[in-house]
């Protein structure tokens, strides 16, 4: 379906006025978000086609910092880790993490990510384990992953998703794997949309474990679709997920870095989310 630039607009519009009103009233005194990042798995389509003109268009939307993936091209594109660096100083722009394959040439990936400057390293998706045993086993490959990471002088975390909240064993994934890794190697990036659709509660979760997440996804989740729904992301502000009150409580708790990302683009495209996004990230406080 097209979506005209109109519509978009002045959605847009509406949407981040809306929400500057409600983040002064409810937060007044707190410091506008402004250093926040995206993960570019929102805009894969387009990196692969041109990743530099993608970059620059999204330090043009007011985005600091970005997260990576690996992907076919790997981590940098394609660029060596110092052209990458280069481009992104020029832009103003800073590669604060990646996703990454965390069980193949780990050491590698390790000793690249801090030449470029980079602050973590993190397992994007574990996936459903058979048995608690299961995920004490990965907490422990964390924790390994944790000490090479610390040997080049950043860190590693892992990424959630709705399984991490799936009682199994009569034990929560999620609060398995933060109870059996090291928090002197291991941190937590809590992608706030999966908590939502895993059924938990992203207050309680940062509170309960000040400290451990580090980073996070701020993702919105379309309003009245069924707790089944996975696939339900949208354009910051439209959705159900209160980011207004939540950005602030995480902000208190430990969270350093907001990532936006998105993943379904029903009357859009991934280039105009990201910008609508980041409009949104502009109006919040912390």
């Amino acid at each position: 379906m097209s979506y005209s630039r109109r519509k978009f607009l002045q959605t847009t519009g509406l949407l981040g006025a809306g929400a500057m009103l409600a983040s002064n009233n409810l937060f007044a005194g707190k410091a506008p978000l402004t250093n926040f990042g995206i993960q570019l798995w929102t805009v894969q389509q387009d990196m692969a086609k041109d990743a530099a003109g993608t970059l620059k268009a999204l330090a043009s939307y007011g985005y600091k910092q970005i997260e990576g993936f690996e992907g076919r091209m790997g981590m940098f594109w394609g660029m060596t880790v110092g052209d990458m660096k280069k481009y992104m100083d020029d832009l103003g722009m800073t590669m604060i993490s990646s996703h990454c394959n965390i069980n193949d040439k780990f050491e590698i990936k390790a000793a690249n990510a801090a030449n470029m400057g980079m602050k973590y390293l993190i397992c994007p998706y574990l996936g459903p384990q058979k048995s608690a045993d299961d995920f004490k086993k990965a907490a422990d490959n964390f924790n390994a992953k944790g000490e090479i990471c610390k040997k080049n002088g950043l860190r590693f975390a892992y990424h959630n998703h709705g399984y991490s909240f799936k009682t199994i064993d009569g034990q929560v994934p999620e609060d398995i794997m933060l109870a059996n890794t090291n928090p002197d190697l291991v941190d937590f990036e809590m992608d706030m949309y999966w908590v939502v659709t895993g059924g938990a509660d992203i207050n309680s979760y940062l509170k309960k474990y000040k400290g451990r997440f580090r980073l996070c996804h701020v993702k919105d989740r379309q309003k009245g679709v069924d707790a089944s729904v996975e696939d339900a992301s949208v354009i910051l502000g439209t959705g159900s997920i209160d980011y207004p009150s939540i950005v602030p409580i995480a902000k208190k708790y430990g969270v350093e870095y907001f990532i936006v990302e998105q993943e379904k683009f029903d009357d859009t495209t991934p280039m105009l989310s990201a910008e609508a996004d980041a409009k949104y990230m502009m109006t919040l406080k912390a």
